[in-house]
């Protein structure tokens, strides 16, 4: 019967862990897609990864072990203390003096441990950030002959997590010694008050009675070693939760309004008027922004590195706000629209794109998961670059593995336009689109992209200003503000900003 009931009782932990587990990485994969991008700029992918890993894992164990063990434990505490109680209320008060010694335990440990739980958790944290990190940067590091010395810092981290652990385990071991000691303190007290009470005449206790109360005090005192092995355990998914739902529990910087809509582009008309703009309070990154992008029109956004360009294509496409300023579509306030809905609709390239594991056709439909394999011939076709997709080993069907290893640069910036062009944005924006491309590929791309644009509102940032001189206008950016504005000849006429960029343009290539 003992064992078909732990059996049942482990099966039932197991369960109830793994539903806990379940919920709590579908809330936080939920959570983190909530999230705008200065959460991402901010917050380490290690920190990330290790929220659904290891913290998670910390509070599996606290449902799964100690929720268990401490409620068998607990239940069997007070079963035998009730039994005390009843067989003899004078020795139990000698139970109930034992009390106030075990709170002040483990008040002491209780802060001890606690905060050795917390270290261990974000010292693991940090260890993996640097390994997700290194991953990443393998190139720079073997190109640069790093091994040695990151490996060195790696070390170090791993060493402060080992000492953190130790830490824990030492506490730990420490105080279940002394829950240990006390026990044994009362064991002997109970064998001195109740050996004077078998022997004293005036208030005789049976024999009998006496080793049935000691049978049972040990009983009570038994479960007290688990508990305290349990105690790191619980201290640690303590620690775990704590961080889980400390990220369940953040809200987004910002959300949409709660009167935002759904809207349908229909125009692609953009205008900005007066926005200013800043990441970080008291760094201003754009100032008194104002222009307008017609209907079908293209705008070329040109300007040193740092200048504002893409942070104005980010707050078209909502991944951040303006609180001062405007910025409309179709004369609507995107402030009114509902994120997502603006998501939708637009095209976007960047220069840096990232590509999924799955197929060459997963990625390109992937902002359209309904697009058939015509439909993607189709795009690609358009950019007259099938023949380059083509003769990939399987064509469309070539495997993509993580951020894209495997395919050329000019292969991935293909695949990415082609996504962006599958579905069909009102407003298409490539934002240092062609600058990882040669230049071959370049021309190649360049009449497709002059049929592509057509009819669409888009806006461009390159630093190749071959790419923008057909632009219908022109806005040099400097330090966040817009220093000129016109087409190509005009501001070429004017002998300013864009002349002294496109004059130091054509030396470079001529250089070259």
């Amino acid at each position: 019967m003992t064992e078909l009931t732990y059996h049942f009782r482990q099966r039932l932990a197991l369960e109830l862990g793994e539903a806990v587990v379940h919920d709590l990485r579908n809330a936080v994969f939920h959570q983190l897609h909530r999230m705008p991008m200065t959460f991402f700029v901010r917050t380490k992918l290690g920190s990330v990864i290790s929220r659904m890993t290891s913290d998670i894992e910390a509070v599996r164990r606290g449902v799964q072990e100690v929720f268990f063990v401490s409620i068998v434990n607990g239940g069997q505490m007070l079963f035998s203390g009730a039994l005390m109680w009843y067989c003899d209320p004078g020795l139990f008060a000698v139970i109930l003096f034992m009390v106030p010694f075990l709170w002040a335990v483990y008040r002491f440990f209780r802060t001890r441990l606690s905060k050795a739980a917390r270290e261990v958790q974000e010292s693991f944290s940090r260890v993996t950030a640097s390994v997700a990190e290194s991953v990443n940067g393998i190139r720079v590091t073997q190109g640069f002959s790093r091994e040695e010395v990151n490996s060195q810092l790696f070390h170090q981290l791993v060493q402060d997590h080992s000492r953190y652990n130790m830490n824990i385990t030492a506490s730990s071991t420490l105080y279940g010694q002394v829950l240990d000691f006390n026990t044994q303190l009362f064991t002997a007290i109970l064998l001195i008050v109740g050996g004077y009470r078998v022997l004293s005449t005036g208030v005789h206790l049976p024999i009998g009675e006496m080793i049935q109360f000691l049978f049972l005090s040990n009983l009570f005192f038994a479960p007290l070693q688990t508990v305290a092995n349990q105690y790191n355990n619980a201290l640690m998914s303590m620690a775990g939760a704590e961080r889980v739902f400390k990220l369940l529990d953040r809200e987004p910087d910002w959300q949409d309004a709660p009167e935002a809509r759904d809207f349908t582009i229909e125009k692609g008309r953009v205008e900005f008027r007066h926005v200013n703009f800043a990441y970080d309070t008291g760094r201003p990154i754009l100032h008194d922004i104002n222009f307008v992008a017609d209907t079908g029109t293209s705008t070329a956004l040109v300007g040193s590195t740092g200048s504002g360009k893409s942070t104005i294509l980010n707050l078209l496409a909502k991944f951040y706000v303006t609180h001062d300023g405007s910025i409309t579509i179709d004369g609507i306030d995107i402030s009114q629209i509902r994120a997502e809905s603006i998501h939708r609709q637009l095209g976007l390239v960047q220069q840096q794109n990232f590509l999924f594991t799955g197929t060459v056709l997963d990625n390109i439909r992937f902002g359209k998961p309904g697009a058939t394999r015509e439909e993607v011939v189709a795009s690609l076709q358009r950019l007259d670059c099938l023949d380059m997709i083509e003769a990939l080993p399987e064509s469309l069907d070539t495997r993509v593995y993580e951020r894209g290893n495997g395919l050329s640069v000019g292969q991935r910036q293909i695949i990415c336009f082609a996504r962006a062009l599958l579905v069909d944005p009102r407003i298409l924006m490539l934002d240092e689109a062609t600058s990882s491309i040669d230049a071959l590929t370049e021309v190649r791309l360049q009449h497709a992209l002059s049929v592509l644009l057509k009819g669409r509102t888009s806006f461009i940032v390159a630093h190749r200003l071959s790419t923008i001189r057909q632009a219908d206008q022109l806005l040099v950016i400097g330090h966040g503000r817009i220093e000129e504005r016109g087409n190509h000849r005009e501001l070429l006429a004017r002998n300013g900003a864009y002349a002294t960029l496109y004059r130091q343009f054509i030396q470079l290539r001529q250089s070259t």
